[in-house]
């Protein structure tokens, strides 16, 4: 263990604040959603199973943190309505939803194997999240890698 790491405070911890906004199970599934396609109340509802109240408190924070967008449509005959759509914020997080799928898939899956592949759109091989470096090596685990203070370190009093 790094013996410097309790003399700095975790309060402006970059995954604290990341899982304050997407951190609670409903949220990461409506995200699942919207990356599949789903961008309808109703259609996240069918697919989710999740108390409306719920679903509804959870769109509005991916609005309000600028993951989502609302988008106004109408269908012939119909009053306008609103439906999600990923913004570029929101599709930033598509690596870290691949990697929980992934270690998912490793380690929860069902013995037959995982309920969904991510393939490549281009030649159909599967999509496979890795870690690596700024100089390109890659490949990279935990065990190859340090966590030191970076600029927004503060130091515990």
């Amino acid at each position: 263990m790094d013996p410097n790491r309790f003399g700095y405070s975790t309060l402006n911890c970059s995954i604290r604040r990341t899982l304050d906004i997407v951190g609670e199970r409903w949220t990461l599934l409506v995200l699942r959603e919207a990356f599949s396609g789903v961008r309808r109340f109703e259609d996240f509802v069918g697919a989710l199973g999740c108390p409306r109240d719920v679903l509804s408190a959870r769109l509005r924070t991916l609005v309000d943190e600028g993951i989502l967008r609302r988008e106004p449509y109408r269908e012939p005959g119909r009053r306008v309505r609103e439906q999600y759509r990923l913004t570029e914020k929101g599709i930033e997080l598509f690596p870290a939803l691949l990697a929980l799928l992934q270690w998912g898939d490793r380690w929860t899956a069902d013995p037959i194997g995982p309920s969904v592949e991510v393939t490549h759109r281009g030649c159909g091989a599967p999509v496979t999240m890795t870690m690596g470096c700024e100089q390109g090596h890659g490949q990279l685990s935990a065990r190859d890698v340090t966590a030191i203070p970076g600029p927004g370190a503060r130091k515990v009093a």
